[in-house]
């Protein structure tokens, strides 16, 4: 499997998260995500943002940036809540892929870590 594979459905998050805090235009995107260590090119980046507007997730405006013409992105309701529900989903998936760190938090004693439903049952 390709990194980008991978990564694909986290940068679909991220945007939705940008998106759902105010418009989002494909290069500030794209430098948005680079800070987060994604080097994504408008080749890759367009495909995606027209295809979370396609799904509904996203809907787009034109607006005028001196001479030129911007489209710009924001969440919909719809976006917005497909954003919420996977945002428990990661949380989740955080919490058993950091749960050796998460138990040994200095200071705090254990973290409140459950075991996710495959671990409990290979010990059986």
């Amino acid at each position: 499997m390709k990194e980008k594979e991978i990564y694909g459905g986290l940068v679909r998050l991220h945007v939705l998260h940008h998106a759902s805090r105010e418009p989002v235009f494909g290069q500030g995107i794209m430098d948005e995500l680079a800070h987060h260590g994604y080097a994504l090119g408008p080749g890759t980046m367009y495909p995606i943002l027209h295809g979370l507007e396609r799904g509904g997730h996203l809907k787009s405006a034109v607006e005028k940036v001196g001479k030129r013409n911007r489209r710009t992105y924001v969440a919909t309701a719809a976006g917005r809540r497909a954003l919420r529900q996977a945002k428990g989903r990661v949380w989740e998936l955080f919490r058993e892929l950091f749960e050796d760190e998460l138990s040994r938090a200095p200071g705090n004693g254990p973290a409140p870590v459950g075991k996710s439903k495959i671990h409990r049952e290979e010990r059986r």
